[in-house]
């Protein structure tokens, strides 16, 4: 077993799911992996870029029935049970992208809202087949849970970002409250700088009111592994909320919270 997968706060709700689904997600979940380590790696962005332009090559072999990769081939009989779209899979690498080829600091909110969409919402989307619930209210409410889940990572990583020149709160937020600054560690020391990150907090909390908003049109038992992730991260959100940030120490999600949010939502849907 992965230790990578044992570490992930995804961990616990895809275990428990049944075993073609679980080892569905965990496909998903190693590539979505993988890919992510090219864009916060050691390499340069010239290498980077490479190796992200592969898997976007990978892609077209994987649904072209011909992958060369180990976790492209586990992918391939996943995407054809499932009818996994393609162009998520694309939209991920091209988030990744927005990485290599910033890196970002104080994006505007579009910008900041297009790489949610791209390195978040893309999973969210392709889970929905596996889970087994994919219709127009479930796809949309992916992407706000995708939203949700990724600001929240954003707040509580603020600190590791900035250790390899990376700063996700918006340029709006920074101006609201008074930074004009771009230099990270100078926007990190203002006195205000907590008043612009709780303004992402809000958003944060919104995108969790919007996903919750549309549960009563989704099918919630097919749907609990995406609601275990969201109590998980709420509770989490919920600390950020009561902190002053960015915070000295990294926030996680307990194992045992995060086990616990699952057992609730499995639970739940066998009821």
């Amino acid at each position: 077993m992965s230790k990578t997968r044992t570490r992930s706060t995804f961990y616990w709700a895809m275990a428990l799911m049944p075993r073609e689904r679980r080892s569905a997600m965990f496909a998903l979940y190693d590539l979505a992996r993988a890919m992510d380590d090219v864009a916060d790696g050691d390499g340069t962005a010239e290498s980077k870029r490479a190796a992200l332009d592969e898997w976007q090559n990978e892609i077209g072999r994987l649904y072209a029935a011909k992958p060369t990769h180990e976790l492209t081939r586990a992918l391939l009989p996943v995407i054809r049970r499932f009818d996994l779209p393609r162009r998520e899979f694309e939209e991920l690498a091209r988030g990744m992208r927005m990485d290599v080829d910033g890196p970002i600091v104080a994006p505007e909110r579009t910008t900041l809202d297009l790489y949610c969409r791209r390195v978040a919402g893309t999973i969210g989307r392709l889970s929905l087949p596996i889970f087994g619930a994919d219709g127009p209210a479930e796809q949309e409410f992916a992407l706000y849970l995708g939203r949700a889940l990724q600001l929240t990572n954003i707040l509580r990583d603020i600190h590791p970002d900035a250790a390899i020149g990376r700063l996700y709160v918006p340029a709006e937020h920074l101006a609201a409250a008074g930074i004009n600054s771009r230099d990270i560690a100078m926007v990190l020391k203002d006195r205000h700088f907590n008043e612009a990150a709780q303004r992402l907090v809000a958003d944060a909390h919104a995108a969790f009111a919007a996903a919750e908003a549309l549960l009563p049109h989704c099918n919630r038992r097919a749907l609990w592994p995406a609601l275990a992730m969201r109590s998980a991260y709420r509770a989490l959100l919920d600390r950020l909320t009561r902190s002053r940030l960015p915070a000295l120490e990294r926030q996680h999600v307990s194992r045992m919270a995060a086990l616990g949010a699952a057992l609730r939502a499995a639970l739940f849907a066998r009821a």
